[in-house]
């Protein structure tokens, strides 16, 4: 396979496991601040169990000088807080992988030689009299030291990670490490080349969950509400922590998703910008409020996080499963914008564009994240570092006083009609407290004065009216980006895919042996069907990469443009696909449905 990232030096992987409590995640975290810091581009996945208390927890972290977009599963590095980490990856290091461990048994000793390398984490915590959870620090610093990092250039890096956090005992831990393996004068065999590297890049590492939220403080989020669910919690917990920064943000955790969304409804008759966040099991249970958004005009956006569903279902694990879900929630028909972002860049993007077109539209948006998106985290750049985009706060359409649906009042001032009909069905927005407006909303079918209504005519003229909305903005679609296109422009290869699917395919074309067209759809609701045929016309071979089931992509593309996809690749197991299989299954042109089957009997085979 050309350029096999096993074989080569392209790409750098470290897994760090330990038990629930053992500090994975934050140091997994931090390493990623550190290697981002250093010029890097970092990925990294974390997974976990859906306990309150205990089980395995895991973060791996692949990294390369050229943009890496998800994790790799094979293994240069097993940072091991437990002896259960040992066991549970070996199977996937590659050959001459570095194991950092407290202890091994006799049996391991004998199996990595002088790869397993005995560690004093545990001691030198203890020793210093600090909390085991920092006893991670220390391989790090042994980390940093394969890596040929300067000492002077580690610690620099270790005070800005840690700095806001007040740990100067993990820089002396991280001391500790470093040293350690140069007494020991221990060599990787993989290179990692730092020649071109350039300290404190422009670049941050964050995950999807928090990219979101910096996307809607950039369009002026006034309320973000919601209550915490996996994996969408992280949303919620980043804006939070983001009010002492901005004054005017106020963030709410209510009693359950259904006050969640009917508070949101309220704000945002108010005046306020507003966002409310869920995974899909809350999103369904905020259906009925959700509705009286659409009848109602009122603009709202809502992150749901997909976790492999149905029901409780696997809910520290990713799907791709409610895509349909999103596009056909609420009940009746109404407009509403659903959006798909594959990566962090986009879910800033998405957060930003959001909060602007609910405003524009005065409909409810979807963005449609998953596990994989919202929880793990990448180098990124955003507003305007780096080529980011620049955020524009749109306010919509305010109504002037001089005009209203209402005709003119005794005092011969306009009345205002906040359902007002208009050649684009957007109607003047006004808020309680504008002078001279009774600002009326409701969920019942009403008139344009916001008066419910029975009656056949008016019925007819507010749907119309609200599609006369849709068709406004279906006609804006072209200002939009709602296809996006990699690879190979001229190939009768195309791939198609969608949300965090986007990473596993754009890290495997690194490793395509022909060149391929790759097609990422970024708006499902309403879907750009122009578009989608203008890509996918012409190919001899479509291949549809998805991690659901029933192929929910492929079928809505042939609803909506009557192409239909024979070729897919699916995945259905709460996992990611791993970039390095999926580009072995493209070169062969052979597609297996169940790649992961394939590779679990493999295995299996090689245990016997």
């Amino acid at each position: 396979m050309k350029n096999d990232p096993h074989n080569d030096n392209e790409v750098f992987t470290v897994g760090l496991g330990g038990a629930a409590g053992d500090g994975v995640r934050e140091a997994g975290q931090n390493l990623g601040i550190l290697l981002t810091d250093l010029g890097y581009e970092v990925f990294l996945s974390f997974t976990y169990p859906s306990l309150i208390r205990g089980g395995h927890n895991f973060a791996r972290i692949s990294f390369s000088k050229e943009k890496i977009w998800t994790d790799h599963e094979k293994l240069d590095v097993l940072i091991a807080l437990n002896e259960e980490s040992v066991k549970k990856h070996v199977g996937e290091l590659n050959k001459d992988a570095v194991i950092f461990a407290d202890s091994f048994d006799e049996e391991d000793k004998k199996t990595f030689g002088e790869n397993a390398v005995e560690l004093p984490m545990s001691a030198s915590s203890k020793e210093l009299g600090v909390p085991p959870i920092t006893r991670n620090s220390v391989a790090v610093g042994a980390l940093c030291y394969l890596l040929d990092l300067h000492f002077p250039t580690m610690q620099k890096i270790l005070d800005i990670v840690f700095r806001d956090k007040k740990l100067g005992a993990n820089i002396k831990l991280a001391d500790i490490g470093f040293e350690f393996m140069k007494k020991m004068n221990f060599r990787h065999t993989k290179k990692i080349d730092l020649a071109n590297a350039s300290v404190r890049t422009k670049k941050i590492f964050t995950d999807g969950n928090s990219a979101f939220g910096k996307g809607l403080l950039a369009a002026g989020l006034d309320f973000y509400i919601s209550y915490p669910m996996t994996p969408s919690t992280g949303i919620l917990h980043y804006l939070a922590g983001e009010q002492k920064k901005v004054p005017t943000l106020k963030v709410i955790q209510p009693e359950n998703e259904i006050s969640v969304i009917n508070m949101a409804l309220g704000m945002a008759y108010a005046g306020k910008r507003v966002a409310i966040g869920s995974a899909t099991g809350g999103f369904a249970l905020m259906q009925e409020a959700f509705s009286f958004s659409g009848m109602a005009e009122l603009p709202l956006v809502v992150a749901v996080s997909q976790r492999q569903a149905p029901a409780t279902g696997v809910p520290t694990f990713s799907s791709q499963t409610d895509l349909r879900f999103a596009i056909h929630s609420g009940h009746g028909e109404f407009p509403r914008i659903v959006l798909a972002p594959g990566d962090t860049e986009e879910a800033f993007l998405a957060g930003a564009n959001a909060l602007n077109l609910a405003w524009k539209y005065q409909v409810p948006v979807i963005v449609l994240l998953d596990k994989i998106l919202s929880e793990h985290s990448a180098t990124s750049a955003f507003d305007g570092a780096n080529g980011g985009a620049k955020i524009k706060i749109e306010k919509g359409k305010i109504w002037d006083g001089k005009n209203g649906a209402g005709g003119k009042g005794d005092d011969g001032k306009a009345v205002y009609g906040r359902y007002e009909v208009t050649e684009d069905g957007i109607s003047p927005l006004a808020f309680p407290g504008t002078p001279n407006a009774v600002v009326k909303i409701t969920s019942y079918e009403h008139d344009e004065a916001g008066i419910t209504a029975e009656e056949a005519e008016p019925v007819k003229k507010m749907v119309d009216k609200r599609f006369a909305k849709k068709d406004t903005l279906v006609g804006d679609l072209k200002n939009q980006e709602t296809v996006k296109v990699y690879g190979d422009k001229n190939s009768e290869n195309v791939l198609v895919f969608w949300g965090s699917t986007k990473g596993p395919v754009m890290e495997a074309s690194k490793y395509f042996d022909k060149p391929v067209k790759m097609v990422q759809v970024v708006w499902m609701e309403p879907f750009d069907s122009e578009r989608v045929k203008q890509e996918l016309s012409g190919a001899k071979k479509i291949i549809d990469i998805e991690c659901n089931h029933d192929a929910e992509l492929a079928s809505l593309i042939r609803e909506k443009t009557g192409i239909l996809i024979a070729d897919k690749i699916l995945k259905y197991d709460s996992r990611p696909l791993d970039p390095v299989v999926l580009a072995e299954e493209i070169n062969k042109f052979k597609i297996i449905i169940k790649i992961w089957q394939r590779k679990q009997r493999k295995q299996k085979k090689s245990l016997r």
